[in-house]
């Protein structure tokens, strides 16, 4: 289940908030390996370095590093200050966080009875690569703050794109949910995180997707993704304005993903059960026809809300991180990024 080696650090190759990536010998030869030194500390070169190589051996490509377990020869301190929700549970990396809705946090009694969102606009997508096009759409932007789901990485920290959004101000924060871990606010469940993005960091917009990475077995119900559908539910009945920004390819191969995603169809038209805004974004041509004609068949329980995307392409040229989905970056599959702007587009039209 796990491929273990032993490694010596030659040098730091780049780093970010949360997390450094290095150069590091093991018995086959070198290797990118990753660290988080709220984890693990801070790896020097010359450190011996107990790795996880699985995702390296497998040839992931959102995962494909090494990672940093240990530095056996020089542990870090020990945590000091509170916070007791135990994130990883049960994990040999299990981590003990402070969540804005536990008892010891300064938010406790603001969260403790809060119930709503008052209508906050709440756009959903399924990739975590959404989140940089969907603020592209946003003109002017508003206060938006980040919720990660659990479906890819847990750590918050190994997504450079929302490390710089973190800096540039485009977020006011990332709020972790579930088992994820390491934003600026951590929360017990996608509901309390919600809450958490309106009554802690006075959000305007909250965005929803899972982390870097997702899992896809090419069945119906086997994908990371679902969970699209049930942040729709967690949005509706906290008073939210969910907003679903769908998955749309021109450029994947696969036949289940071109036009709209069935991760789409299937996440909002069969696991939501509340009704959302469903955001078509008006592309030209065949392809635009085929877009409409499969998003009818969420008409059933959504509202349909056409969306222009004149200046989009514009927008996403100024992006200030890296546009890629999939290994495919703005002009190897537009439509799923025009897609993605187009929500945050409309979410923005929704603010009184």
């Amino acid at each position: 289940m796990i491929r273990w080696r032993k490694g010596e650090v030659v040098r730091i190759r780049r780093e970010w908030p949360g997390a450094v990536e290095l150069e590091v010998t093991v018995p086959e030869g070198t290797c990118r390996a990753l660290a988080y030194p709220p984890l693990v500390g801070r790896p020097e070169p010359g450190d011996e370095v107990l790795l996880n190589t699985t995702a390296l051996a497998m040839g992931l490509g959102t995962g494909g590093y090494a990672m940093v377990v240990a530095v056996p020869n020089r542990l870090p301190e020990d945590p000091e200050g509170p916070g007791h929700l135990v994130k990883a549970r049960y994990t040999p990396m299990q981590a003990t966080v402070l969540g804005a809705d536990e008892q010891d946090s300064p938010f406790h009694e603001l969260l403790r009875e809060a119930d709503s969102l008052d209508g906050m606009p709440v756009v959903v997508a399924d990739l975590h690569s959404a989140l940089p096009p969907i603020l592209c759409g946003m003109r002017p932007r508003p206060r938006v703050a980040y919720v990660m789901l659990d479906g890819g990485a847990l750590p918050a920290w190994f997504s450079m794109a929302c490390a710089k959004l973190r800096e540039i101000g485009w977020l006011a924060g990332v709020v972790t949910v579930g088992q994820s871990f390491g934003g600026d606010v951590e929360a017990v469940t996608t509901h309390t995180g919600l809450l958490a993005t309106r009554h802690v960091l006075e959000a305007d917009v909250a965005i929803v997707t899972q982390g870097p990475g997702n899992l896809g077995t090419g069945t119906r119900w086997g994908f990371s993704g679902v969970s699209a559908g049930e942040a729709v539910n967690a949005a509706a009945v906290l008073g939210g304005r969910p907003v679903a920004a769908l998955r749309i390819s021109e450029g994947d191969r696969r036949e289940r993903h071109i036009g709209v995603s069935h991760h789409s169809l299937t996440a909002y038209g069969r696991v939501a059960l509340t009704p959302a805004q469903v955001v078509v974004p008006e592309l030209p041509g065949e392809f635009g026809e085929r877009v409409r004609d499969q998003a009818e068949l969420l008409a059933v329980r959504h509202e349909l809300v056409s969306v222009p995307v004149d200046g989009l392409y514009e927008a996403l040229l100024d992006s200030p991180v890296k546009l890629s989905t999939m290994g495919r970056g703005l002009e190897e599959d537009l439509a799923y990024f025009l897609a993605s702007a187009a929500a945050g587009r409309h979410a923005i039209t929704l603010l009184d």
